[in-house]
């Protein structure tokens, strides 16, 4: 039988990570589990042979952290040496292109975002006018990173009755 995975942890790629990290602390409350740490190219570590798997060789060392937000998603952010910021946001390109958050109060999180030097990319809009007070936007944090927040969970905005 087949049954509903749950959702542990995402990655992105930043080109600061301690800016980063104190982003995402400040202005989303999330939590450092993992400080900022170097990651060398070695295989004589799990983590070493682990990066060789998966980014080949020749990348040398790159700095990680993890933070968790508070329904203990991770979010493991990576600082690549040749860290590079699309020239534009590729949202048709085959991969994750936004990861979204909730917050009931959308307006306020949407001013922290912008005062930490972020960008709103569209007006809050009501997802379903005059059926559920529902509410999204999509920001982008100061590095490039967009996202969604939403004032409801995923499952009450896309059902139907269950509001």
């Amino acid at each position: 039988m087949t049954y509903p995975k749950t959702f542990s942890h995402i990655g992105i790629s930043v080109p600061d990570l301690d800016q980063a990290v104190a982003f995402y602390e400040e202005v989303m409350g999330w939590y450092t589990i993992m400080k900022p740490t170097v990651v060398k190219e070695e295989s004589d570590t799990a983590i070493g042979k682990m990066c060789i798997d998966v980014f080949g060789t020749g990348w040398g060392s790159f700095r990680i952290a993890h933070v968790s937000t508070g329904d203990k998603i991770g979010i493991e952010m990576f600082e690549f040496k040749n860290n590079e910021k699309p020239a534009e946001f590729e949202y048709w390109k085959t991969g994750t292109f936004h990861f979204c958050v909730q917050d009931p109060n959308i307006e306020e999180l949407v001013e922290k975002i912008i005062a930490h030097g972020g960008k709103q990319r569209m007006p809050i809009r009501e997802y379903y006018p005059d059926e559920k007070p529902f509410k999204m936007v999509y920001v982008e944090d100061p590095f490039g990173l967009v996202f969604e927040i939403y004032t409801h969970s995923y499952e009450l905005t896309y059902s139907q009755g269950a509001y």
